[in-house]
């Protein structure tokens, strides 16, 4: 059964891990550690650290909700793989691949019901946003587009500017973009949404 939880704390949670993650990274960038025998940069050892961060507030959402939604739940598969791969190999590029991935599982599952005539948005949502058939296969198709346009973008950001740049985008641009893309919804949220419970 579904629980009740404080919305800032809920955002507390999700957010939290990449907040100190942010700040972590501000305060030790020119940091070097010596550990067991080999030299890891701040950025490897804070992704160690935000990856258990991560798992621990997913489970304390858990714990509070008594549920995880599919984007929280393949979110920290992906970070504690992606994050295992950066501390293995000593590689930052992995951890930095992980919104990536995020966003083309999703736009690709979102797709595949798209190609089936179905919107697994609405299996997800309705409860939260009641809407007509129509609504949801429209919102369906934005929302997947906007993934996949995330995950471009993501790659040109890693790929071609500093770490900072990419954690400054990963904090404030993601954030934004989301706020942004879903504020442009608000026609046809209100052109497809569901009054009362006794329409269509």
């Amino acid at each position: 059964m579904d629980k009740k939880v404080d919305p800032k704390l809920k955002m507390a949670l999700e957010l939290g891990p990449v907040l100190l993650f942010f700040i972590g990274y501000t305060v030790l960038k020119d940091r070097v550690f010596h550990i067991a025998g080999a030299d890891y940069s701040a950025f490897v050892v804070l992704t160690a650290g935000f990856a258990v961060i991560f798992a621990a507030s997913i489970a304390l959402l858990w714990r509070l909700t008594g549920r995880l939604s599919p984007m929280q739940l393949v979110t920290l598969a992906v970070v504690l793989f992606m994050g295992g791969m950066t501390v293995w190999f000593n590689d930052e590029r992995f951890i930095k691949m992980k919104p990536t991935i995020v966003y083309l599982v999703f736009a690709a599952v979102l797709g595949v019901g798209l190609l089936q005539g179905k919107s697994y948005l609405k299996l997800a949502m309705e409860d939260a946003l009641p809407m007509q058939p129509e609504g949801w296969m429209i919102l369906t198709r934005r929302i997947t587009a906007f993934f996949a346009g995330l995950a471009v973008l993501n790659e040109v950001i890693w790929r071609n500017f500093s770490t900072q740049v990419w954690l400054d985008f990963k904090l404030f641009g993601l954030t934004a973009a989301m706020f942004l893309f879903f504020l442009t919804q608000a026609r046809l949220l209100e052109r497809y949404g569901i009054k009362d419970a006794g329409e269509g």
